[in-house]
């Protein structure tokens, strides 16, 4: 039985990298926070005269790493003398007989606090960035169907073009710019909402692709019965010249008869 060749050359695809890329963002390590935590820990339940016993301690540690050069960058050292000098402090002002308490600490609990709305935003990030990649991926299989032109674009389509264009090493996909430009034209998908649209003009979406839109929308104004597909010198144009293409734009609706 004969094996057949590969075919040469290989063919060619679009699709640079097949495999899409989430960033899980992680918290980084924080020695002076392990550093509060850990007094924190050893300071429950010390009275004002332990607090201050443990304050000497701790200064003394301070005086003795300070002699030692491998020592004197590291950040949880003073952060935990720092942390004894508050609760020495705090437990100094406090009615006589207060014990440390990390619970009813007011510092202690808007620290918790802020790390429970980081660890919120953390997630929040995670879910986007799949959401991104699972839509790229929606994305790119209707352009190797051919039908992406038949999508209706959705919010956050932007982020979701910056992935294709990552995907693609960085370089500018045309097919998906036109997509885009022709759905903000048109007021397709989420691009109904003209907050949605006066957005991704004014940032979300590149110059270019901004340009091509509102020289289309002029475009389609003049010859409502115009096929995009017959247009696509705007592409051309505001690709190579979109601040040109944007004049063009702003010219074509000052000259429209008012009314229209």
């Amino acid at each position: 039985m004969t094996t057949p060749l590969p075919s040469w050359p290989p063919r060619r695809t679009d699709r640079r990298t097949t495999a899409p890329y989430v960033a899980v963002p992680r918290e980084p390590a924080d020695p002076a926070r392990t550093g509060r935590r850990w007094v924190r820990r050893r300071a429950r339940g010390m009275t004002a005269e332990a607090a201050a016993a443990a304050l000497d301690v701790a200064r003394f540690d301070a005086r003795q790493n300070s002699r030692h050069e491998d020592l004197a960058g590291d950040g949880r050292g003073p952060a935990e003398l720092g942390e004894w000098e508050r609760i020495a402090q705090l437990l100094a002002d406090a009615a006589p007989g207060t014990v440390y308490d990390p619970d009813t600490d007011d510092v202690v609990r808007a620290e918790l606090a802020a790390d429970a709305a980081a660890v919120a935003a953390r997630e929040a990030e995670l879910r986007e960035a799949m959401r991104i990649a699972a839509r790229a991926d929606e994305l790119q299989a209707l352009r190797e169907l051919g039908t992406l032109d038949q999508a209706e674009p959705r919010t956050g389509d932007e982020a979701v073009r910056e992935e294709l264009t990552r995907r693609a090493g960085g370089y500018i996909q045309d097919d998906v710019d036109t997509w885009l430009a022709r759905a903000l034209a048109t007021h397709r998908g989420h691009y109904q909402d003209p907050a949605a649209r006066e957005e991704a003009a004014a940032g979300l979406l590149t110059p270019p692709v901004a340009a091509h839109a509102a020289l289309l929308a002029e475009l389609l104004r003049l010859v409502p019965d115009a096929d995009v597909d017959q247009l696509a010198f705007a592409a051309r144009l505001a690709g190579t010249e979109p601040e040109a293409a944007g004049d063009l734009a702003a010219f074509l609706t000052r000259a429209r008869p008012k009314g229209r």
